[in-house]
């Protein structure tokens, strides 16, 4: 078995031990096994419409190119330490040892590993994003279906995390639904600039054969070919808008989760979370952890390193291909498991967890109305900024009497603050179903608006 590397012509010493292990990638890269394979057998087939390969040539290394996935499909295929620098090398050093390597040898005419790597991650990559794409709209189902199931639950909303408004349980859902269906939408549109076959660039300069790019992206299922083969072996920007993307992403993972963790302490109870996503404690038996919902909060901040480390890698690199670039797998490959990994856990929490609705509704309190009562009289024909005046007065008076709420006062305290109240303030305001339902401009969280929220939610799902 031949030792020689495939950029060694030029050298004559020996490489330091410890630069071989620096150099290599293939403990990480070989995830892109199945993409390389399919990447070589395009190129053969473009090779073979040239003149440069005989059709039986082209047969026999697709043949032989199975024949490797194969092995890595099986678990099989074994890796040379020092000799297979990164997938590339590997795959062409077995492909030569299963059809020889006078036909082998020929399948790198005119390529480079600089367009073939950049050609396997976006192959790689866009499967991925597919993958992802799916497990986000099964957690948008989760939300849509939780919504629905939910429909009659009343819970506070808050602002400053104090006590504000009434609001619907699903309207809280509805709220986080629509930012993960942005990032449905902005993922869809991200695998449109992932989707460009950089293949047929070259090292920088181009394919000196002349091989038809535009053959090679409809083979390898891209949308088009980019366009610059400087830019064919260098661009990082789809890599880095995926980080980009799943930085933001994981930012609204991680908020959608602190709001769970704070509705499932004792203090709240609004909700508890199944065991399945639940962890104790090693010293107190009576605990039940939302640990789950920690490490989503936690692992945005991975996410988000791995972007910002890439971002500095590349920021000051001169044009065209350069070895900085080899940086950007590690950090791709454990962001997209990162993310799907977090967003199935996401979707198991919703679609488990059990609410707690009498704990919800007996957190609604007659204060949180004094907004009603305010408008109560704005539908009268007093201005706001007197109402709102008038019902802080009413929030006061009812403390000065020892009241509970401001429902407690009678009509004769009402008309000392205001004439204009009449016999049905009680009945019009102090009704939370009631505040929830005036509420009903769009994107409210009034029944029939928050089902036109779902509605438009699904929409999006397609």
């Amino acid at each position: 078995m031949s030792s020689t590397k495939l950029w060694g012509g030029r050298f004559t010493g020996a490489t330091d031990p410890l630069m071989t292990i620096y150099n290599e990638s293939i403990h990480y890269d070989r995830h892109m096994h199945s993409a390389d394979v399919q990447g070589s057998k395009a190129y053969a087939k473009a090779l073979q419409l040239r003149g440069i390969l005989t059709e039986h040539e082209r047969d026999e290394l697709l043949r032989g190119l199975d024949l490797v996935e194969a092995e890595w499909q099986s678990n099989t295929f074994k890796i040379v330490p020092g000799v297979d620098e990164d997938i590339h090398t590997a795959n062409e050093r077995r492909l030569g040892e299963l059809i020889g390597t006078n036909i082998s040898g020929k399948l790198h005419t005119g390529r480079s590993r600089n367009d073939q790597v950049a050609t396997d991650m976006r192959i790689w990559l866009r499967t991925k994003l597919q993958d992802i794409e799916a497990i986000l709209v099964d957690l948008l189902r989760a939300h849509v279906g939780r919504a629905e199931q939910d429909m009659d639950v009343l819970m506070p909303g808050y602002t400053h995390l104090q006590r504000a408004q009434p609001i619907r349980w699903s309207h809280w859902v509805m709220c986080h639904a629509y930012v993960f269906a942005s990032d449905l939408e902005r993922l869809r549109q991200l695998y449109k600039r992932v989707n460009k076959c950089p293949l047929g660039s070259g090292a920088l300069a181009g394919n000196p054969f002349e091989v038809d790019r535009e053959f090679l992206a409809k083979e390898l299922g891209f949308d088009g070919v980019v366009g610059n083969s400087l830019l064919g072996v260098s661009d990082r920007d789809f890599i880095l808008e995926t980080l980009q993307w799943a930085s933001l992403a994981m930012n609204h993972i991680s908020k959608w989760a602190e709001d769970l963790i704070i509705y499932s302490t004792a203090e709240f109870g609004f909700i508890q979370l199944a065991d399945a996503y639940s962890t104790g404690s090693s010293l107190m038996p009576q605990k039940k952890n939302p640990d789950s919902l920690e490490l989503l909060r936690g692992k945005s901040g991975r996410v988000f390193g791995q972007m910002a480390g890439f971002m500095m890698t590349t920021k000051g690199l001169p044009s065209t291909y350069n070895k900085d670039l080899q940086e950007d797998k590690e950090p791709l490959f454990d962001c997209v498991r990162t993310v799907s990994d977090s967003f199935q856990i996401a979707t198991g929490v919703l679609s488990t967890l059990k609410i707690n609705q009498q704990k919800m509704r007996d957190a609604l309190t007659m204060d949180m109305l004094a907004t009603d009562l305010a408008d109560y009289l704005v539908r009268r024909g007093v201005p706001f900024r007197e109402t709102h005046h008038i019902s802080g007065a009413a929030v006061r008076l009812a403390e000065e009497k020892g009241y509970s709420g401001i429902d407690k006062l009678s009509l004769q305290d009402y008309k000392t603050l205001c004439p204009v109240f009449e016999e049905d303030v009680h009945v019009e305001v102090f009704d939370f179903e009631k505040s929830v339902e005036k509420r009903a401009a769009i994107g409210g969280p009034a029944r029939h608006r928050v089902l036109k929220q779902i509605e438009e939610v699904k929409a999006i799902l397609g």
